[in-house]
């Protein structure tokens, strides 16, 4: 399984839990992986509960380190500013997202955090991967809602 999937399989177990389904895995140098969650904004009522927050933090303690040098996050929507700039105090190598979001994303649109010039480290950043399938699960979770 390549780490979009965790991620996209990560997002599906989150829409089971009534969250927004994002799904994020961290994987080291070699490929492999570190940590795993989805978002649990609503189970920990916490809005800093996202998908990237979680498996990065769970990546640090598992290597001892809070850095995460050479290692990649992925993750099913383009990271908001809030996880954008955790993914640069965790100085991982690379992000790769599926989905773009163009009214909450922090990478490619908004905030654009690795672009600022008070960024201390940008990292590779790599878009649309598996973006419909990433796509479909948070139009069809939000189109439930309605």
């Amino acid at each position: 399984m390549t780490p979009m999937e965790i991620a996209l399989e990560e997002a599906r177990a989150a829409a089971r839990r009534d969250e927004v389904p994002i799904g994020a895995a961290v994987t080291d140098s070699n490929g492999r992986v570190l940590a795993r969650d989805g978002n649990r904004v609503e189970a920990l009522r916490d809005p800093s509960a996202h998908a990237e927050m979680l498996a990065l933090r769970a990546a640090a303690l598992a290597v001892g380190d809070k850095h995460l040098a050479g290692a990649t996050l992925w993750v099913t929507l383009e990271p908001c500013a809030m996880c954008a700039q955790a993914a640069s105090l965790f100085r991982v190598a690379r992000v790769v997202f599926g989905a773009y979001d163009p009214k909450g994303g922090g990478t490619e649109h908004g905030a654009r955090v690795f672009r600022h010039p008070q960024c201390n480290h940008a990292p590779e950043v790599v878009g649309g991967v598996r973006e419909s399938e990433a796509g479909a699960l948070l139009r069809d979770f939000f189109a439930g809602l309605r």
